[in-house]
């Protein structure tokens, strides 16, 4: 018997989420039949985080437990050769036998991604929250670093939770404001035309939305844990400091007050991503 590490990424959005579910295709289902398939029989997939639906992710881990000897280099291409092509594995490594992607993590980090401009390419709107409104970034920065440190983020988590233990610690925080580069920015090339065409068919050297103007706003947070809807409740909450609702300090009380009612909107699912799991 060997277990096995395996390292994926994924795009979520149209996918129930990571865990299996009674309807709809989920990223573990699917990978956990590449494997029996393999494997030539069932086997239990283990997830390091059970992403949520449209979530993404760029470095997710499972383990797995598997009775057959295949090098990992043939069973990452296998495993790939049967996937979808929204789902990869990066890399297979056999583990200690008592490795859990689960439960041997000791930190996770997630990006999440949120765009400031008047208009957006439908492109980079799978992968970002899209806001229209001005935003006051270090106002923003200001109320992450309250999050900072060993809290209890009963207020920060989805409703309908069984979770008794609400208390994470974030070890890092920080948002890199950058401007937008997306598809739309990308130079397009000046086509060659006969001389006899007219000026107004020639090729534009740019993209119609490449002039649309904008700021991405990446927010990284790492922690030992987190919560169902903990990171996309803060970054929602971090967005509302951003438009003036609270100012920064009042995230000390919103936490202390273990509360969902009264802390901020959950942000969309199609801006977070998994990006890394610590062992």
């Amino acid at each position: 018997m060997s277990t096995l590490k395996l390292t994926i990424a994924y795009d979520g959005t149209r996918y129930v989420g990571w865990q299996r579910q009674a309807a709809g295709d989920s990223v573990q289902g699917l990978i956990e039949e590449a494997v029996a398939r393999l494997a030539g029989g069932p086997v239990s997939l283990h997830g390091a985080g059970r992403t949520d639906a449209g979530v993404h992710a760029l470095g997710q881990v499972a383990s797995v437990t598997v009775d057959v000897s295949h090098t990992p280099e043939t069973w990452t291409r296998a495993l790939n050769a049967t996937l979808p092509a929204d789902i990869r594995v990066l890399r297979t490594d056999v583990a200690a036998d008592d490795f859990h992607a689960r439960f041997s993590a000791t930190g996770k980090t997630y990006w999440y991604r949120l765009i400031c401009a008047p208009v957006v390419s439908p492109f980079d709107l799978r992968y970002a929250w899209h806001v229209t409104y001005a935003l006051d970034v270090d106002a923003m920065r200001a109320a992450l670093a309250r999050f900072v440190g060993r809290h209890d983020f009963a207020a920060f988590q989805g409703a309908r939770t069984d979770i008794r233990d609400t208390i994470r610690t974030i070890e890092t925080v920080a948002i890199v404001d950058t401007p937008l580069h997306g598809l739309t920015d990308l130079a397009w090339p000046t086509l060659a035309r006969p001389a006899t065409a007219s000026a107004s068919a020639a090729a534009p050297d740019r993209s119609p939305l490449a002039a649309a103007s904008g700021r991405v706003l990446t927010f990284a947070i790492s922690g030992n844990g987190f919560l169902r809807h903990m990171v996309r409740s803060v970054v929602g909450t971090c967005v509302d400091v951003g438009r003036g609702r609270w100012p920064p300090e009042a995230m000390t009380d919103l936490l202390a007050g273990r509360d969902r009612r009264l802390v901020g909107p959950t942000a969309p699912a199609c801006g977070l991503f998994l990006v890394e799991v610590r062992y």
